[in-house]
C-alpha cells in the first residue's frame, strides 16, 4: 500500500469515528428529551427535577470546558465556520449551550475537506479538532451519561418494572460510555509510535475493563439509592470532598490557567466517583491500588445495606433475602472481574513510555508552520519569500498529549 493510500484509508476510519459520534450525540440528546418528556408525564417530577439536572450541569461544565480552551488557544480559529461568528457571538454561543455543536461543525468541515478534497492540510486539522471533541466527550460522558445510567437504574429497581423509555434511556447512557471508553483510547493510542501500537485485542481488554468497573460501580449507586435515596446525595458529596481532595495532592497540570486548573480537579473527582483514570505522570500504581480498594470496599458496603434494607424494610419492589445476597455477591465480583482483566492489560499489553517516547514531544516549540523540503533547499538560511505548509503536525494536541502521557507513563 502506498503511502497515499494508506494516509486516506486513515483519513476515511477517522471520518467515520466522527460521524459515529455526532450520531450517537444527536441520539443521546434526542433520549434525553422523550425521557424528559416521559418522566414529567408521568408526574415522577422528582426523577425529572434530577434529569434535568444532570443535563444542564453537564451541559455547562462542558460549555465552560469548551470556552476555556478557546481563549487559551487565544481564539485562533483553525475552521470557516468557526471564523464566522464574532468572539461577543461565540460567547452567546456558549452560553446558550450551543459551543459544542460550533466545534461539531468545525470538524465535519476539515473532515469533509480531507476525505473528499483529498486535502492533507485539512486532516491534520480535523485531527487536532476531533481530540478536544474527544476529550470534552470524556467529561461528558461522566456528568451526564454516568449519573443517567445510575438514575435509570434506581427507577427500574423502585418501580419494580420496565418502562420502555427508561429502558431505551438506559442503553443509550450505556452506549454512550462505550462510545467514549473506544474513542478515548482510540486517542491516547495515536500518540505511540508505530513499533508500540497496540494489538486488538488490547483494544477488547480495555473496553471490558473499564465498562466493568463502570458497570459494576453505577450498579452498587442504583441498588443502594433504590433503598435510601435521600442518602445517595450525602454519599457523593462526601466521597467528591474526599476525591476532590486527592486530586488537589496529585498536583495535577492540565488547563493553562489556575481557575481553569481548580475546575479541572473539581471534575477529576467526580470522574473518580464512578472509575479512576491517571491524571499526573510517574508510577500511579500505588494510588490505583488505593482507590480500587476504596472503590471495592464502597460498593461491598452499598451493597450490603441494599442487602439489609431488601431484608428488614423492602421497597414495593420485593427481592427475596437469598437473591438479593446473590446479586450482591455478583455486583462486587463483576468489579473484582474488571479488576482482573485490568491487571491483565497492564501486564501484557501496556507499554509505559515517557515523554520523549510518544508522538509530538517536542510540541510546544513546533512552529505552527513549517517549510517544505524543496523550499528548505532553495532557501537554507531563513527561507525568506518561500511558501510554507499549513499542515500542523498530526499529534500534537497539548491536552490530549498529557493525558495520553499520563496513561502511559
Amino acid at each position: 500500500m502506498s503511502g497515499t493510500e494508506a494516509e486516506f484509508k486513515y483519513c476515511s476510519r477517522d471520518f467515520l469515528f466522527t460521524c459515529v459520534g455526532l450520531l450517537l450525540f444527536l441520539l443521546d440528546i434526542g433520549l434525553d428529551m422523550l425521557a424528559a418528556v416521559s418522566l414529567y408525564h408521568e408526574k415522577a417530577y422528582v426523577y425529572f427535577s434530577l434529569l434535568l439536572l444532570f443535563l444542564f450541569g453537564s451541559s455547562v461544565l462542558v460549555q465552560v470546558y469548551s470556552w476555556l480552551w478557546y481563549s487559551y488557544d487565544e481564539f485562533k480559529m483553525k475552521t470557516k465556520i468557526e471564523k464566522v461568528p464574532s468572539m461577543s457571538q461565540l460567547k452567546v454561543l456558549h452560553v446558550f449551550q450551543l459551543g459544542i455543536f460550533l466545534r461539531y461543525a468545525g470538524v465535519m468541515e476539515k473532515s469533509v475537506q480531507s476525505l473528499y478534497k483529498k486535502r492533507a492540510d485539512a486532516e491534520g486539522v480535523a485531527k487536532f479538532l476531533r481530540q478536544d471533541l474527544r476529550i470534552l466527550r470524556f467529561v461528558e460522558t461522566f456528568s451526564e451519561s454516568a449519573p443517567q445510567l445510575a438514575l435509570m437504574l434506581t427507577i427500574i429497581l423502585r418501580e419494580g418494572r420496565l418502562d420502555p423509555v427508561t429502558v431505551l434511556k438506559a442503553v443509550g447512557s450505556t452506549l454512550a460510555i462505550a462510545s467514549f471508553l473506544t474513542t478515548y483510547h482510540h486517542s491516547v493510542r495515536s500518540f505511540l509510535c508505530e513499533k508500540e501500537k497496540h494489538h486488538i485485542i488490547s483494544l477488547v481488554l480495555y473496553f471490558s475493563w473499564n465498562l466493568l468497573l463502570i458497570s459494576s460501580r453505577l450498579a452498587a449507586l442504583a441498588l443502594f439509592a433504590s433503598v435510601l435515596p435521600c442518602f445517595i446525595f450525602t454519599h457523593f458529596i462526601c466521597s467528591w470532598l474526599v476525591l476532590f481532595f486527592f486530586a488537589w495532592r496529585s498536583k495535577t497540570d492540565f488547563m493553562d490557567g489556575p481557575g481553569g486548573e481548580w475546575l479541572y480537579r473539581a471534575t477529576v473527582g467526580l470522574i473518580w466517583y464512578f472509575d479512576w483514570f491517571n491524571v499526573t505522570e510517574g508510577n500511579t500504581r500505588n494510588r490505583t491500588v488505593l482507590y480500587h480498594g476504596f472503590m471495592l470496599a464502597d460498593i461491598s458496603v452499598l451493597c450490603g445495606v441494599w442487602c439489609w434494607r431488601m431484608s428488614t424494610d423492602p421497597p414495593e419492589f420485593v427481592v427475596q433475602p437469598l437473591h438479593a445476597l446473590i446479586t450482591a455477591v455478583c455486583v462486587a465480583g463483576v468489579y473484582v472481574l474488571g479488576l482482573l482483566l485490568k491487571v491483565i492489560y497492564y501486564k501484557c499489553f501496556h507499554p509505559n513510555l515517557d515523554g520523549d517516547q510518544l508522538k509530538g514531544a517536542s510540541t510546544e516549540q513546533q512552529p505552527e508552520y513549517e517549510l517544505t523540503g524543496q523550499n528548505k533547499e532553495e532557501h537554507p538560511e531563513d527561507g525568506v519569500g518561500v511558501h510554507r505548509s499549513v499542515t500542523p503536525p498530526a499529534h500534537c494536541h497539548k491536552r490530549m498529549r498529557k493525558l495520553a502521557l499520563n496513561f502511559y507513563s
